[in-house]
């Protein structure tokens, strides 16, 4: 009888601890959130534990359809890069440089990544949310989810090789993508956070 009890509690703390785990393993239960896709930690390979994030930023409707399909739909929406700009400069640029041509850290503007996975959205997210090796720790404790999201659009359009390589682009994107060239106009950085980018009722 006590035998049974115990094994009762046990399996109710492990399912406690899968629930609060979520799907794949990834933290995130307070807003009913499920991450339908894997996030690991860029040298650990261990799943990312989402609620490190700050609780502000994980309900935008990009957060949302990046954890269902690991798609940015920040990238190439004009309406966004001014900030994700501005956000790069202020937390990024220190060690990338300027344009992500690379300075302390590596370049983020070429075809070229340090780590391969970057090359996708979910990649790219996983590096910045967990960290990487040498001085690139953990964001989650600087940007929120929506703010990495915006970052990473910025990354994106700052991409200067051919864009046929840009495979996080979709098909159309890339028809129209034009290579950065830091010589020419481009968007300047805003503090604004508008409601298309997860603002306020965004």
């Amino acid at each position: 009888m006590k035998k049974t009890v115990l094994t009762r509690k046990a399996a109710v703390l492990l399912l406690a601890g899968a629930l609060g785990a979520g799907v794949a393993g990834v933290g995130f239960t307070d807003l009913g959130a499920r991450a339908a896709i894997m996030l690991t930690n860029t040298v650990t390979g261990q799943p990312l534990d989402l609620a490190e994030a700050p609780e502000e930023g994980r309900d935008t409707k990009a957060v949302k359809t990046f954890l269902e399909t690991g798609v940015n739909i920040y990238n190439e929406n004009p309406a966004c890069l001014a900030k994700g700009h501005e956000l790069f400069l202020s937390m990024c640029s220190g060690c990338h440089g300027h344009y992500a041509e690379g300075k302390i850290g590596p370049g983020l503007n070429d075809s070229y990544w340090t780590y391969p996975k970057n090359e996708t959205d979910q990649g790219l997210f996983e590096t910045i949310f967990g960290g990487a090796q040498g001085q690139m720790g953990p964001m989650y404790g600087a940007l929120n989810m929506n703010e990495m999201l915006l970052v990473m659009s910025w990354v994106r359009h700052l991409y200067k090789d051919d864009p046929k390589g840009a495979t996080w682009l979709t098909p159309e994107q890339r028809s129209k993508f034009t290579p950065f060239n830091a010589n020419a106009k481009h968007i300047e950085p805003a503090e604004e956070l508008t409601a298309a980018c997860g603002g306020p009722a965004g």
